[in-house]
């Protein structure tokens, strides 16, 4: 299965950013895991406009890529765009592999504590990273490619 890349971005695609990670993991699909996304016909518009020509975009459910996983192989060179730990937790639970997964921004807000400059997290978000972590999966925050890895588990208290 060609998942070059996963990552955890609240703003999911944008600019500059996810430009860096297509090229440096020479990307032709993105696919966003988000209930909310794959629901909205209008944000996935505007989430295939703001790919680089040519990278092709869909969207699905946490439960419906579950189940496509199960019957389909993704056979282009893929990167996967979560915008919380939540929806990767289940995958990873289902049975998803992934040689590791890029944290790049979970922004703060009222209901989340930061961790670093990138990433804040509400409790259900730092008990699904600790699970994640247990899996033995590698959790690095990075928001571009030129910036220091940091692993996840030195920051979360």
């Amino acid at each position: 299965m060609p998942i070059n890349f996963a990552r955890i971005d609240d703003r999911l695609i944008h600019g500059q950013v996810v430009t860096t990670w297509i090229k440096a993991y020479d990307v032709e699909q993105i696919i966003v895991v988000n209930d909310k996304v794959a629901a909205d016909t209008v944000q996935q518009s505007v989430l295939t406009m703001a790919a680089p020509p040519g990278i092709k975009v869909v969207a699905f459910g946490v439960n419906q890529f579950v189940e496509i996983l199960k019957k389909t192989e993704i056979k282009k060179k893929t990167m996967l765009i979560f915008s919380t730990c939540l929806d990767v937790l289940p995958l990873v639970e289902s049975g998803l592999k992934l040689d590791k997964l890029n944290v790049g921004g979970m922004r703060k807000n009222d209901e989340r504590k930061v961790l670093s400059r990138a990433v804040s997290v509400t409790p259900a978000e730092e008990e699904a990273f600790r699970k994640l972590l247990a899996t033995g999966l590698k959790i690095e925050v990075q928001m571009v490619p030129k910036d220091p890895i940091v692993q996840l588990s030195s920051i979360l208290n």
